[in-house]
């Protein structure tokens, strides 16, 4: 069985993240065909269009691991009932300039955790709609907005309440077969691939 290299992003730039805590539990719940390496965004300056001539080297390695990424899994907090500033900086910085977006036909994936009732759910409806335009595949289900409780989730990802770990675990399976199909349908041939 081929191993999927994914690339995951976590939304908070705090080293005490709760949803970096949910990024633990999800690599540790993973099946074995998909092997998963944190991109980190916390020393991204903020984009500027004057910089697409010449990125910044922050900037350039952000884009090439998400390049070098068979899949893209978001693991992110709300803020103000959007996207963090980081994280859509992030983002920012992947697709441009314009014509080179790393993130298209990128199987992606999104889940989040929060103290919250609601979970990450308006962030994540704003993140399915800046990826639709970037033209990265989307698992629309099973949906995942966590409320996070610190009996349940170890600092090291250990998840202690089973019916937790049991949906975290399908998630991340889903995703596994997401994975699959879309990278199966992406054969060269598409509009915007380079000629050769």
């Amino acid at each position: 069985m081929a191993q999927h290299q994914i690339g995951y992003l976590v939304g908070s730039l705090s080293s005490r993240s709760i949803n970096r805590i949910l990024s633990k539990a999800l690599v540790r719940l993973a099946p074995d065909d998909l092997a998963f390496t944190e991109i980190p965004i916390k020393d991204l300056p903020l984009y500027n269009y004057d910089l697409d001539a010449d990125f910044p080297p922050e900037a350039r390695d952000f884009k090439a691991a998400i390049t070098a990424s068979d899949g893209i899994l978001f693991v992110s907090p709300e803020y103000n009932r959007s996207i963090p500033g980081g994280l859509k900086n992030a983002i920012d910085w992947g697709s441009r300039p314009w014509g080179q977006n790393a993130f298209a036909r990128k199987p992606t994936g999104i889940i989040g955790a929060s103290v919250g009732g609601i979970g990450t759910a308006v962030m994540q409806a704003s993140m399915r709609s800046v990826l639709s335009f970037l033209d990265a595949p989307q698992m629309n289900a099973p949906e995942a907005y966590i409320t996070f409780r610190p009996e349940v989730f170890a600092e090291d990802g250990e998840v202690k309440d089973e019916s937790t770990a049991a949906f975290l675990r399908h998630f991340v399976e889903e995703y596994a077969a997401f994975v699959q199909r879309v990278l199966a349908a992406n054969a060269p041939g598409h509009i915007g691939d380079p000629e050769g």
